[in-house]
C-alpha cells in the first residue's frame, strides 16, 4: 500500500495552508456555530455566510462537485486532504453544510436540470441555507412510518404535519422534506420528497432547549402549506430512493475519521496537563491504558478510512461502509468525550463562564452532542441491521 500523495496534491496542501495562514479569521467564535450549527443572532450569521462565501470564491468549498455544477470535479483524496487541512486548522464549520453536503449531491444526482440551476449556486454560497425535514414524533428510527401529508392540488402540494429535531430551521431558508403523498401505499411506497420554502404561508418553527444548553434543533409545523409541484425531487411516491441517497451523504458527514483524530488528540493533551491524585493522569497506569485503547481505535479507523479512500481511487464500491463507519465513528467520539469527563472528576460538568471549566467547557457540551450523534443520521441499532443484512448477510429479524 502507498500511503504518500502525489507532488500535485502535496502543491494543492500547501497552496491551501498558505491561504489559511492568510485568511484565517481571528475569532472564530464569531461565526463557528459548532458541529450541531447553533448559530446564533443576525450578526452571526451574516458572518458565517460571509465567510463560506470567502472559502467558495477562493476555490475550497464542494471540489469534488462536478464542474458544471459549481464545483472543480476534485477527486476523493484532494476532497480528503481540503478537510484534514481545514480540521488541523480548527477552520470554523460551514453554516451551509446540510446543502453542501447533503441536499447539494442528492440534487446533482437525483434532481431536474431546472432545480439544479436553481438551488445549487445558492447552496454554495450560503445566499440560501437548508435544514431537513425527515424526523416526526412516532417517526425517528422507523423513519417510512410518517405522517405529515401533502395532498395534489392543481400545481401545489397542500402540506399538513409537524418535523421535530430539525437543525437550523430557525434561520432557514429552504427544507428538504419527506411527505406522504399516497396514504394506501405501502408505507416505503407513499413517501415523496419535495422542497419547500421556509418563508411559505403556514409554517411555524418553536426552537427546542437542548441539555447542553442550546437550541440548534427546532419542531417544526405545517399547516395549509403550498409547495408547487416543481419542488418535488425524483418520482411522484418515489421519495424513499432520493431520501436513502440524502442518507447516505448524512452518514459520510456525521462520520468524519478526522475530527475524531482531533477530538483524540484534545484528548491527549488535556491528560497531559491533568494532575489526579498527586501525580499527572499519564503516569496513572489504568488510565494510560485507557487512552492506549482508544488511540488504538482512532488508529484502526484512520487506516480504515485510508483503505476507503483507496477503494473510492480504483472505483471499487464502497458497500455498507458509510453505516460501519457512521455506527463506529459516533460511539467513539462519545468513548472519547467520556473518558475527558473522568479526567476532569468533579471539574467535569462545568461549562460557559466557569473559571475553572477545562477547553471552554467543550468536554460535557461534546459529550452530550456526540451521544446525539448515536442517534442522529439513523441510530446505532438501525446501523447494525444494515451491516448484519447487507455486509453479513444475515436473515432479518422477524
Amino acid at each position: 500500500m502507498n500511503l504518500e500523495f502525489s507532488k500535485d496534491d502535496e502543491k494543492f496542501r500547501r497552496g491551501l495552508r498558505a491561504w489559511l495562514r492568510k485568511h484565517l479569521p481571528k475569532r472564530h467564535d464569531e461565526i463557528d456555530g459548532g458541529e450541531d450549527l447553533n448559530f446564533v443572532g443576525d450578526a452571526q450569521i451574516a458572518a458565517a455566510k460571509s465567510w463560506q462565501r470567502t472559502l467558495y470564491e477562493a476555490g475550497y468549498v464542494a471540489i469534488e462537485w462536478p464542474k458544471e455544477h459549481g464545483g472543480h470535479g476534485a477527486s476523493t483524496v484532494r476532497q480528503t486532504i481540503l478537510t484534514e487541512e481545514l480540521l488541523n486548522h480548527r477552520v470554523p464549520g460551514l453554516i451551509g453544510q446540510l446543502g453542501l453536503q447533503m441536499l447539494g449531491p442528492t440534487l446533482i444526482r437525483c434532481g431536474t436540470t431546472a432545480q439544479r440551476k436553481r438551488f445549487l449556486p445558492k447552496i454554495l454560497t450560503a445566499e440560501e441555507i437548508w435544514c431537513q425535514g425527515y424526523s416526526e414524533p412516532g417517526s425517528g428510527s422507523d423513519l417510512a412510518s410518517l405522517r405529515t401529508s401533502a395532498e395534489i392540488d392543481g400545481d401545489f402540494f397542500v402540506v399538513n404535519g409537524q418535523k421535530i429535531w430539525t437543525t437550523t430551521a430557525h434561520f432557514a431558508d429552504w427544507m428538504f422534506c419527506l411527505v406522504r403523498t399516497d396514504p394506501e401505499a405501502r408505507k416505503h411506497e407513499g413517501i415523496s420528497y419535495v422542497l419547500i420554502d421556509m418563508k411559505s404561508p403556514g409554517i411555524e418553527v418553536r426552537p427546542l432547549m437542548q441539555m447542553n444548553g442550546q437550541s440548534g434543533f427546532n419542531e417544526v409545523f405545517f399547516t395549509d402549506v403550498r409547495v408547487p409541484r416543481e419542488n418535488l425531487v425524483g418520482e411522484l411516491h418515489g421519495g424513499w430512493a432520493v431520501a436513502n441517497t440524502t442518507l447516505s451523504h448524512e452518514r459520510n458527514m456525521l462520520a468524519n475519521p478526522m475530527r475524531t483524530q482531533q477530538l483524540m488528540a484534545d484528548l491527549l493533551r488535556l491528560a497531559a496537563r491533568r494532575n489526579q491524585n498527586g501525580g499527572r493522569v499519564t503516569r496513572n497506569p489504568l488510565l494510560r491504558q485507557k487512552l492506549a485503547d482508544l488511540q488504538i481505535k482512532v488508529d484502526m479507523m484512520k487506516y480504515h478510512s485510508w483503505k476507503l479512500l483507496s477503494d473510492e481511487a480504483h472505483g471499487r464500491p464502497a458497500g455498507a461502509a458509510a453505516s460501519i463507519n457512521k455506527l463506529v465513528t459516533t460511539e467513539l467520539n462519545h468513548d472519547i468525550c467520556t473518558l475527558a469527563l473522568e479526567l476532569l472528576g468533579d471539574f467535569g460538568p462545568l461549562m460557559g463562564r466557569s473559571p475553572h471549566a477545562e477547553d471552554r467547557g467543550l468536554w460535557p457540551r461534546d459529550w452530550m452532542f456526540t451521544l446525539g450523534m448515536i442517534i442522529g443520521g439513523g441510530t446505532s441499532q438501525i446501523q447494525k441491521n444494515i451491516i448484519a443484512e447487507r455486509v453479513l448477510g444475515l436473515p432479518r429479524g422477524g
